[in-house]
């Protein structure tokens, strides 16, 4: 079936992504030597930005190139940047021995690293709702195969993952980081090859016109037109003004923003048709607007989520640097760790989908078993007990190294198997909810907030990050994240995530009570 052409773009750049997320701390402190707060929150804030870039992503998609010329065009930008992390890596290798390439490696790995950033931009937001827009929600089959298609959306991302994080971080540590980094660049020239292969076949949505622009045009309408009183009757607002069946029902939420739809007569005794649109909205325009605004406190409520799951690139990685990493005769590298996210997400979701989806759906009489929100909340619970579980393995492991003993790296597979199932609920729900609840014209800006929560999170990490070195490591104390962990206290971080997501998940339980989609 012509999807795979898209699952195969989504495979090859979740290869590429990963194949730098996963070892990055590793490569900032070990190559480029950054100290470890500055090494996490680096990759905090590269990963913040490359879940940011799909709000341009998604604008452009929407409002001028289409989903799959946004595709192709990012695709490129990736590429670029991944044979300019290549270049970065093999530097000294180029460079004469006697001319110093410290600060022209930093330059050219923070130039891939942004140029990757960008071309990720267009392809999040863009291949799971072109991807989406292939079933025809009107049939009850494709109703139902289009939420397992997120499902083995995120399935495929998650097995390029495991690639990376088994085959790429193995080559990266024990070959080199120029080939490490060369492997995923050949990939996604490949993807981009496959991708449009399929250009003739796909389902293409025609445009809407600028989304931002309509829903300015709303916030606009109703400034000016504060002073006017709503009337009663909804047949003084205007509707949609051709198509009997694309009009909209109003609802009684944000009522102040139905006063940019009041009918306000033209001085110049124009037409009703030829108002000005930035001071009379149609009803659909204001009801866009409704839609993104009470999908907002669902959103905020999930970007501690994302700041406790930015762990596993970050604070977690550097607590297995401090751990005991032989198992046998193998020494796992400690960004290997997060293979058992990876495999728990890779066996996860086909139980969901096969197993449980159906069992659930007996009782519930939901197509998809658990409601959306239901699937965020068990994702948000599961991340405080990944957190609870990291703190108490800090504590143990600060304890024996008091003593003069280590603790085996493997006391941390526990938590990224957690994370993990954690993620299957949560991140393919964000997607699924985003997409389903966004007004029609709208539907990769839904997918590029979905993109942005992560992006707040990641972001979120690296202030927080910041904050705690800040504040703890005050008149030269070593502070709770210091670069010999064994005169920190990492287990306080973890505890304070803990607590802070306890409180992140009341928030959303209330907010997801009260929300009307």
């Amino acid at each position: 079936h012509y999807i795979t052409f898209i699952l195969g773009a989504e495979f090859t750049e979740g290869i590429c992504f990963f194949g730098i997320q996963k070892n990055l701390v590793t490569y900032l402190t070990s190559v480029l030597h950054e100290s470890n707060v500055d090494a996490a929150r680096n990759v905090s804030t590269w990963i913040g930005s490359c879940f940011f870039t799909p709000l341009i992503g998604a604008f452009l998609a929407d409002t001028y190139w289409g989903r799959y010329r946004a595709i192709v065009v990012f695709l490129s930008v990736y590429t670029v940047g991944m044979l300019v992390m290549t270049l970065s890596a093999s530097l000294p290798v180029l460079m004469p021995s006697n001319l110093s390439t410290s600060e022209i490696q930093r330059a050219m790995v923070y130039l891939g690293l942004y140029l990757v950033a960008l071309g990720t931009g267009g392809i999040k937001p863009c291949t799971s709702a072109l991807g989406a827009d292939q079933f025809d929600t009107a049939d009850p089959v494709e109703r139902v195969t289009k939420g397992s298609f997120f499902n083995w959306y995120y399935f495929l991302v998650n097995v390029g993952s495991l690639l990376s994080t088994t085959v790429l971080v193995w080559v990266q540590d024990n070959v080199g980081w120029g080939l490490g980094y060369a492997i995923p660049m050949v990939l996604m020239g490949f993807g981009l090859v496959v991708f449009v292969s399929g250009r003739k076949v796909y389902r293409y949505k025609k445009l809407g016109g600028s989304p931002l622009k309509r829903l300015s045009q709303v916030v606009v309408a109703a400034a000016r037109n504060y002073r006017l009183k709503l009337p009663d009757d909804d047949s003084a607002l205007l509707h949609e003004e051709t198509e009997a069946n694309s009009s909209t029902e109003r609802t009684s939420q944000f009522r102040f923003l139905d006063k940019a739809a009041i009918v306000v007569a033209p001085s110049s005794g124009k037409a009703v048709e030829t108002m000005d649109p930035w001071r009379t909205c149609t009803v659909s325009q204001v009801e866009e607007l409704k839609m993104l605004l009470r999908m907002c406190p669902v959103w905020a409520s999930l970007l501690f989520f994302f700041a406790v799951t930015a762990q596993m690139s970050s604070t977690l990685i550097e607590q297995g640097m401090a751990m005991d990493n032989r198992v046998g005769r193998f020494t796992v590298p400690p960004a290997s760790l997060s293979t058992f996210d990876i495999l728990a997400v890779a066996a996860f979701i086909p139980v969901y989908d096969l197993m449980l989806v159906p069992l659930v759906r007996r009782a519930t009489g939901r197509d998809r078993g658990l409601s959306q929100l239901q699937r965020l909340g068990v994702g948000l619970a599961l991340s405080v007990l990944g957190m609870a579980y990291s703190a108490s393995v800090e504590t143990r492991r600060l304890a024996a190294a008091g003593a003069g003993r280590s603790v085996n790296i493997m006391w941390q597979t526990p938590s990224y198997v957690v994370l993990g199932v954690a993620e299957v609920f949560t991140s393919v729900g964000i997607m699924e909810f985003f997409y389903d609840e966004s007004p029609e014209s709208m539907k990769s800006m839904g997918a590029a907030l979905a993109q942005l929560a992560i992006s707040a999170g990641n972001y979120l990490n690296s202030a927080v990050l910041g904050v705690v070195a800040s504040a703890t490591g005050r008149g030269g104390a070593p502070g709770w994240i210091p670069d010999d962990l064994n005169e920190g206290h990492l287990d306080y971080f973890f505890w304070m995530m803990a607590g802070l997501s306890v409180l992140n998940l009341l928030m959303f339980i209330y907010f997801s009570l009260r929300y009307k989609g």
